[in-house]
């Protein structure tokens, strides 16, 4: 062995001499990185720290799409962050693109779902019955030319583009008016700091009237203390700002089609949204982006002052929830798993009014189900139990004969409700058959998870099947999770761990 003895002097030259080209090295693929990936580097030379939100129209049916522009505006600062700026998640059914006109560089992406895509799975859009649906994509301001683009997912998921405009910033048509309302109340539930670098919540108010602001106010703190006492919400409450936004509706709670019940709000939600008599949306997206406007956003919750079941969450959209049943809480964190994260229902048993959502020959995108095509590299075998065997077996026959004689008994009871406020019963006999349904449904979670803890695997990540509302073929993480059964229960490992990576998407 040869050993080498420096002095001082050579040894310093020794380390000039290998720093010096590695400084070089360091810094030509930092400028090589920036070159190639605007993500990190580009955001003061594309834009200014300002919202662009382009309105458009998306029309067709299963088989039928397209997209026609149809308002550009301009506000407030990005809440964005400005070090992602290309979306690397790979989620969602679309996603829109900003190029740069003059070059036709790709300095802007976003995943996103929709309420058309959702539209194109029912009974009416596989009839080839076509429709039109609002939405908006939000983007840092231009300093120049765009080419804006949406991007479908084909049959094998791959995106390919359907839709590409120029905009010009610049335009004098694109709308600048202030946002301000005078029925308009900002609150600050939550504020740890620059809206770049933290995740920024807006709750809307739906349904409440001029006499309820207080209950609003309440309704507010309540959530946002549910909020942060979950994982993975909790260890990173220091990353998220919280905003609520009250404007009064003229009517107290909302839509109930199949009661016969129609009420004049500022968002326009209504229960029995794609047929479904539990799923709460809106098609009125001008008024909830309107609304939202009036503070930095990433992601909105809708809080709908109502005391049925209800809600819904569709990525990087919005999510609602009613803020008086006794699974208020659930709902909440629930449908924000769908909206902010881009989670699956680890459901199946339940009515939905989507066609071969997720086919069981195809892998879904969504990262806690799976069709278990390659069981070798599980997405989520990182987390896997060891030695758990895949597929994980369960007592799923029993559970499956429990879960669904309970549906068709749900159903029945709904029916009921609704036909008495159809008929304008007796408001003592409504809140009976209320109060009657809600024991039963409380007794029934309860001997659901009784049930779930039961199973040897429980607390344990393998690949359960029954999932993404399919019984068979399309498997879950876990066998219980937030995603999967109503009550007070936390994230599944694999939910948990997704969440933590979207909130540094945001906030890194």
């Amino acid at each position: 062995m040869y050993k080498f003895e420096l002095t001082n002097i050579e040894s310093i030259k020794m380390k000039k001499l290998i720093v010096i080209p590695v400084l070089y090295f360091l810094l030509a693929m930092s400028a090589f990185a920036q070159e190639i990936n605007p993500v990190f580097a580009d955001f003061d030379k594309f834009f200014n720290d300002e919202t662009m939100r382009i309105d458009y129209f998306h029309i067709g049916n299963s088989t039928e799409e397209l997209i026609t522009l149809d308002q550009v505006y301009k506000y407030g600062i990005w809440a964005g962050s400005r070090k992602y700026l290309i979306d690397d998640l790979n989620l969602g059914r679309y996603c829109a693109k900003i190029y740069d006109a003059a070059t036709n560089q790709l300095i802007f992406s976003k995943g996103f779902d929709s309420y058309f895509g959702e539209y194109k799975t029912s009974t009416e859009g596989l009839g080839g019955i076509k429709r039109t649906f609002q939405e908006s994509v939000l983007i840092p301001y231009p300093k120049n030319k765009i080419i804006f683009s949406i991007e479908r997912r084909d049959e094998k998921q791959n995106l390919f583009e359907f839709f590409r405009k120029e905009i010009d910033p610049a335009d004098v048509m694109i709308i600048r008016d202030e946002v301000k309302n005078k029925q308009v109340k900002v609150y600050d539930a939550e504020s740890n700091g620059d809206p770049h670098d933290r995740v920024d919540i807006v709750i809307l108010g739906e349904g409440y009237t001029v006499d309820e602001k207080s209950k609003f106010e309440k309704d507010l703190k309540h959530f946002s203390d549910v909020f942060f006492s979950q994982e993975p919400y909790k260890s990173y409450a220091d990353k998220f700002n919280i905003h609520g936004v009250y404007k009064p509706s003229e009517d107290s709670g909302i839509d109930e089609p199949r009661a016969g019940i129609f009420k004049n709000t500022v968002l326009s939600c209504t229960f029995n949204s794609m047929g479904s008599e539990r799923y709460v949306l809106t098609e009125d997206n001008k008024a909830v982006r309107d609304l939202a406007a009036n503070v930095p956003y990433d992601a909105i919750y809708i809080m709908i002052n109502h005391s049925r079941y209800g809600g819904g969450g569709i990525y990087n959209l919005f999510c609602t929830f009613t803020t008086d049943n006794q699974f208020k809480d659930y709902l909440f964190l629930h449908e924000f798993g769908h909206s902010f994260s881009g989670l699956a229902d680890e459901y199946y048993t339940s009515d939905v009014q989507y066609n071969d959502f997720y086919p069981v020959k195809l892998e879904p995108l969504e990262p806690n189900i799976t069709a278990l095509l390659d069981p070798a590299n599980l997405k989520w075998k990182k987390y896997l139990a060891p030695g758990i065997e895949i597929p994980t077996q369960w007592n799923k026959a029993a559970f499956d004969s429990m879960d669904y004689k309970w549906q068709a008994e749900r159903r029945t009871m709904n029916n009921k409700i609704a036909e008495l406020k159809k008929n304008k019963s007796d408001i003592e006999l409504i809140q009976t058959a209320e109060n009657e349904y809600a024991k039963k449904d409380k007794e029934h979670s309860q001997l659901v998870d009784s049930y779930l803890k039961k199973n040897k695997y429980y607390g344990k990540v393998g690949a359960f099947e029954g999932a993404g509302y399919v019984a068979t073929g399309m498997f879950r993480p876990m066998l219980d999770c937030i995603m999967f059964s109503k009550g007070s229960k936390p994230y599944c490992t694999v939910c948990t761990a997704h969440i933590a990576k979207v909130i540094e998407h945001y906030t890194e």
